[in-house]
């Protein structure tokens, strides 16, 4: 007796079998003790035993597999025998055995198994259902009891999202991985604390993508660093990780996984859950309007800033062109607009000087919009004089500058880890390879074992180094964009030259007009 379908030969042999189906999931609760699949055994195997002229049993076992689909092994097994004409009968110990879908048990046992001269039967429901049996008197019997079996795993698919929404509402993590940058709390699994090596790469992430990287740049060069993705990275932490949303063969960075970051609310420090909605007998979760999330402010330890992940939300919502390596993009990509008809300004280049004109007037014509332009020079000095005058006229500015440098610096000096510990842990994994070694040497091990341990260790310790290179990538790559502008700030009192670093920290939006006018909307402005 097997789990496993009949082999031709075995068909070509075999005459009048018996499958005796056995089913236990989770969903089964209290109940899973009287309906183990040894206790379930005993009992087909009992009453098989009392039905005369059959020659054989087989055994379909689905041990683990909810009755709420039917995409389970064994049963599949089970069908392609009975497809094949060597199953005769099949015996379960009740109708919720076969299934909890009222409507695919029901076609099941009124026309599959009849359509293929099955016999079917469920013992403790006094079913014993021939094929060749035209009395339907006991159908609606079956179909009562194929309701209430439909109502347990809805009942208690109702209890676990109640208990579920209940955590999530408190602020508790429910999810089976952290999110890329977190771990879970070895002492509360409900709590998410920081991942140092990976949360440095979130960081390095936000403050490219803020100094004008774009995302597909950002993957590119996260790439080229060597730095493992967010599920390769679980996996070399030993998680049994799998993306259902990633090609299997992508174990690289991509233009998604970057967008996936910069959009994640979470690392602000607030829990973000129910975000979407999986109904009893599907398989597909349906995406939630955001208004349905059950966002908790203040569960963890922040990896960004609210600020810089607001001002980062505002930047993806303007599509902006990323910078290139060799900005030969312009610093104003997303925050310039015509005053007239609200449509961005395009950068064309004229006998060599670059100049922003409309871009209704430059697609579509004098029909959507005017003529007018501004050269980049030009909007340059005058932004640059324009933020200059504020700036001399905040009395306070070098005060509000050094608070807010120590505050960054701060929060960046808690976040990255020493890379002592890291070191600490593969000097202990080398010395247990060590011993192992020691150990096969005088006879203590066999060589296989010896073999199983060194890869074990090697696979550790690559693990380890690869996030003490991370570490030390991190500590290369720039500062967030804002720390950087202000200890500029900071050494010259002024702005010498306008970058984009200072046209994103100080500026929302330029409206340039026809008559000539300029219209700049800074961060800092009131209504």
């Amino acid at each position: 007796m097997s789990n496993t379908r009949l082999s031709p030969q075995e068909h070509q042999s075999s005459h009048h079998q018996i499958a005796l189906y056995i089913r236990l999931s989770r969903e089964d609760g209290d109940k899973a003790e009287s309906l183990s699949v040894t206790n379930q055994r005993m009992l087909l195997q009992e009453y098989a035993k009392k039905l005369e002229g059959y020659s054989d049993v087989r055994f379909y076992i689905d041990d683990g597999y909810t009755g709420t689909h039917f995409d389970r092994p064994a049963f599949r097994s089970l069908c392609l025998d009975i497809e094949a004409g060597v199953i005769s009968v099949v015996i379960v110990k009740d109708l919720s055995r076969l299934g909890r879908n009222m409507p695919k048990v029901t076609e099941l046992v009124q026309d599959y198994f009849p359509a293929h001269k099955v016999r079917f039967i469920a013992i403790d429901d006094g079913i014993d259902k021939h094929f060749f049996d035209l009395d339907t008197s006991e159908d609606m019997m079956i179909d009562i009891k194929n309701m209430f079996n439909g109502f347990y795993p809805k009942d208690i698919s109702k209890k676990v999202r109640s208990t579920f929404r209940s955590k999530q509402r408190a602020g508790q993590f429910i999810g089976a991985f952290a999110c890329y940058g977190y771990k879970k709390s070895e002492t509360d699994h409900n709590q998410l604390v920081i991942d140092e090596p990976a949360a440095a790469v979130v960081q390095k992430i936000f403050a490219l993508y803020i100094a004008g990287k774009g995302q597909n740049t950002i993957a590119k060069m996260l790439n080229a660093e060597g730095i493992p993705c967010p599920s390769e990275y679980k996996k070399q932490c030993g998680l049994n990780y799998k993306n259902c949303k990633r090609l299997e063969n992508t174990t690289y960075w991509t233009y998604s996984s970057v967008r996936n970051i910069l959009r994640n609310r979470i690392y602000t420090g607030s829990m973000v859950q129910n975000k979407a909605f999986r109904q009893i007998c599907k398989h597909k979760a349906i995406p939630l309007p955001e208004d349905k999330w059950i966002v908790v402010p203040n569960t963890h330890e922040a990896i960004i800033d609210p600020v810089t992940f607001d001002k980062v939300q505002t930047l993806l919502t303007r599509g902006t062109r990323q910078v290139s390596l060799q900005q030969n993009i312009h610093m104003f990509a997303g925050f310039l607009k015509c005053g007239n008809c609200g449509r961005a300004m395009v950068k064309v280049n004229r006998r060599g000087t670059v100049t922003f004109v409309c871009g209704s007037y430059h697609r579509y014509g004098a029909d959507h919009c005017s003529a007018h332009d501004i050269e980049q020079k030009t909007l340059e000095e005058i932004i640059r004089k324009d933020c200059n005058a504020i700036l001399a006229s905040t009395d306070d500015l070098h005060k509000i500058a050094v608070e807010e440098l120590q505050r960054q610096d701060t929060a960046d000096t808690c976040r990255k880890s020493n890379t002592a510990p890291l070191e600490h842990e593969i000097c202990k994994l080398s010395h247990k390879k060590e011993c192992a070694y020691d150990d096969y040497l005088e006879n203590l091990i066999t060589k296989d074992e010896y073999i199983r341990y060194k890869e074990n260790y090697d696979q550790r310790i690559a693990s380890l180094e690869n996030q003490i290179k991370t570490l030390s990538l991190s500590a290369k790559t720039e500062k967030p964009a804002g720390n950087q502008w202000l200890k500029r700030l900071l050494e010259t009192g002024r702005i010498d030259e306008l970058d984009r670093e200072t046209v994103v920290e100080m500026i929302h939006m330029i409206y340039i007009y026809d008559d000539h006018r300029i219209q700049i909307v800074y961060n800092f402005a009131n209504d």
